[in-house]
């Protein structure tokens, strides 16, 4: 365990400087360390005598703290990282480490981790319980201000949990697993290991929530010591009445979970469905943001894999589909039981014969390549009369042509709304 917690006289590299590393850097700084060598791989190619300085300190540091997303085996310090990693620490073991945490909850998996924290922290305002809300949602979780009785929500990522070492949830979920950021983590199994490690400090005052029955055997297998609760698949009924968007296919689970771990809270079922009726979806999420005519907009940008798109295509009929981007690792389109929902798609993207391979002699598809010209071409023939569900749900990653999947989202719905206003 970090020596009595106490901060002062330890040394620090610190990798990668982005909006964690930076909060990384703040935190130590304030907790009195003055031994921080810092490295990002985009700094300058130039900055040698900085590089040298902090490979030099790999070595030397007694913690190496790494930001999310950075893979070891593709760093230009892979052999001193493989070789120090136990040193190896997350922003997330900082905030255990420093503050006393008693009551948290850590919410992973590969899809609906965002949705499923937000509505947690919807239901805690609601019911007013004093709780923050960070991690790999947007904010990094070092800079909140502590505060003893708050409740803390964290999304932790594969990639954070990959290295985190001290984490220890009062409450922790895995919403599901499936096959995603296999070029990071190599192999499913290693990529499941990494989600699991979040129970790995829990104690038997501690709740561990799953739905998966495969999931709940290697649980087992590992001896964690908390409390498993295991819930069954639509083992709560909502009325229709209570929130559309919550009702769709994608966010059944993401609520039986939020059902269950804020009834620890003491949220009692007729105050938990109260909350859900002012719950808004998260933007890029199935975010119906547009209706024209007969006809719906849907901004489903963080779709990145088929896994995720499959939700949105199970929940909608009439569909112009828009796909395409950066696959991920040995992921399918499997769009065989959705064909006769779909009247046309649109290929978007660098990696267009990939698409092009796996819906053909399926549905009818064009090849447009960018988002401009899609959008130009649908508004081309845009009739108001006509009950059309227009859906970007990409069901790949966004870096062959954005930066991540908030600004491909927003340049999509940049251009519905310019090419809408002309017709109106």
């Amino acid at each position: 365990m970090f020596e009595s917690l106490n901060f002062n006289g330890k040394s620090f590299a610190v990798y990668g400087l982005g909006l964690t590393g930076k909060s990384v850097v703040n935190f130590l700084k304030k907790n009195n360390v003055n031994k921080i060598s810092v490295w990002d791989d985009n700094l300058l190619k130039h900055n040698l005598m900085l590089k040298k300085n902090f490979k030099n300190k790999l070595s030397t540091v007694n913690y190496i703290v790494l930001s999310p997303g950075i893979d070891i085996h593709k760093s230009k310090f892979k052999k001193l990282l493989l070789k120090n990693k136990k040193k190896i620490i997350t922003d997330l073991d900082l905030f255990f480490l420093k503050n006393d945490v008693k009551k948290s909850i850590v919410v992973t998996g590969t899809n609906g981790k965002s949705t499923t924290c937000s509505l947690i922290q919807h239901i805690f305002k609601k019911n007013k319980i004093k709780n923050r809300l960070a991690g790999n949602i947007g904010k990094p979780i070092l800079n909140l201000r502590f505060e003893k009785d708050y409740i803390y929500i964290i999304e932790a990522s594969s990639f954070q949990l990959e290295y985190s070492r001290f984490i220890k949830p009062y409450c922790a979920a895995v919403l599901n697993i499936t096959q995603d950021h296999l070029d990071w983590h190599r192999t499913k199994k290693k990529y499941v290991m990494s989600k699991l490690k979040i129970f790995n400090n829990q104690t038997k005052n501690d709740i561990a929530f799953l739905n998966d029955i495969n999931l709940k055997k290697i649980y087992k297998k590992n001896n964690f010591q908390g409390k498993l609760r295991f819930l069954k698949k639509k083992s709560i009924k909502f009325k229709n009445s209570q929130n559309r968007y919550l009702l769709l296919d994608a966010n059944k689970d993401n609520i039986t979970f939020a059902y269950f771990i804020t009834k620890l809270f003491q949220i009692n079922k007729k105050n938990f469905l109260k909350s859900l009726t002012t719950f808004n979806g998260l933007p890029h999420r199935h975010e119906i943001f547009l209706k024209l005519g007969k006809s719906i907009f849907i901004n489903d940008s963080k779709a990145t894999s088929f896994e995720s798109t499959k939700y949105a295509l199970k929940s909608n009929s009439n569909i112009v589909w828009i796909t395409g981007g950066q696959p991920k690792k040995n992921d399918k389109i499997r769009i065989g039981q959705y064909k006769k929902k779909i009247i046309k798609a649109y290929i978007i993207g660098k990696h267009k014969n990939f698409f092009k391979k796996q819906l053909l002699n399926e549905i009818k598809y064009e090849v447009t390549n960018n988002l401009k010209v899609t959008i130009k071409k649908i508004f081309k023939s845009f009739r108001k009369e006509k009950k059309i569900t227009f859906l970007f749900s990409p069901a790949s990653s966004s870096y062959d042509q954005f930066k991540n999947f908030e600004e491909r989202g927003e340049k999509f719905k940049k251009l519905v709304k310019y090419y809408a206003k002309k017709i109106n």
